[in-house]
C-alpha cells in the first residue's frame, strides 16, 4: 500500500447536459476551475452509444487488452471517481459507473466516452496539499496513482 494525506478544498455541484462527454466535460471543468485533484460523485443517465471499459480481455496476460462495451440503450448511471493530474500536469478523471436497464447491469471506467443522457448529476470536492498524481506504469501500460 501506498498513501499520502490531503486536505479537502472546495466543492463543486455540476450538472452535465444531454449529449456531454462525462470525462471531458468534468476535465474541461477541473481546467478551468483550477483544480489539480479531485474526489467525485456522479448520478443520472448514460445514452445509447456510451462506451465503457469493463475489464481486461484475457485476465492477467500480457499486454494487457482492454475489453470495451457500447451501451445499447439508455441506462441509469451511479459512479465514483478522483482526478489527478498525468504526467503533463492536466487533470485526468477516473471514474467508473454502475448501469443499469431493467434488470441489466455493468460497471466499467468512463475514458472511452460515456454520452449523457438528459443530465448527470456530479458532487466534486477538491483536494489539496497533495502531491499525488498519474504515471505510467512500464509494466502494465497503466497510469498509476502515484501518492
Amino acid at each position: 500500500m501506498k498513501y499520502s494525506e490531503a486536505k479537502r478544498g472546495r466543492m463543486f455541484v455540476i450538472r452535465l447536459e444531454d449529449g456531454d462527454i462525462l470525462h471531458e466535460e468534468i476535465e474541461r471543468f477541473a481546467v478551468a476551475q483550477g483544480i489539480r485533484a479531485a474526489s467525485l460523485i456522479a448520478l443520472g443517465g448514460a445514452d445509447a452509444g456510451s462506451k465503457l471499459v469493463v475489464g481486461p480481455a484475457l485476465g492477467r496476460s500480457m499486454p494487457i487488452e482492454p475489453l470495451e462495451l457500447d451501451l445499447d440503450n439508455v441506462y441509469e448511471v451511479a459512479g465514483t471517481g478522483t482526478i489527478f493530474p498525468n504526467a503533463e500536469g492536466r487533470p485526468e478523471l477516473h471514474m467508473h459507473l454502475a448501469c443499469g436497464r431493467g434488470s441489466d447491469a455493468v460497471l466499467g471506467c468512463v475514458r472511452r466516452g460515456v454520452k449523457v443522457w438528459h443530465v448527470i448529476e456530479v458532487v466534486l470536492t477538491e483536494l489539496t496539499d497533495t502531491s499525488a498524481v498519474r504515471a505510467l506504469d512500464a509494466e502494465t501500460g497503466f497510469y498509476l496513482l502515484r501518492p
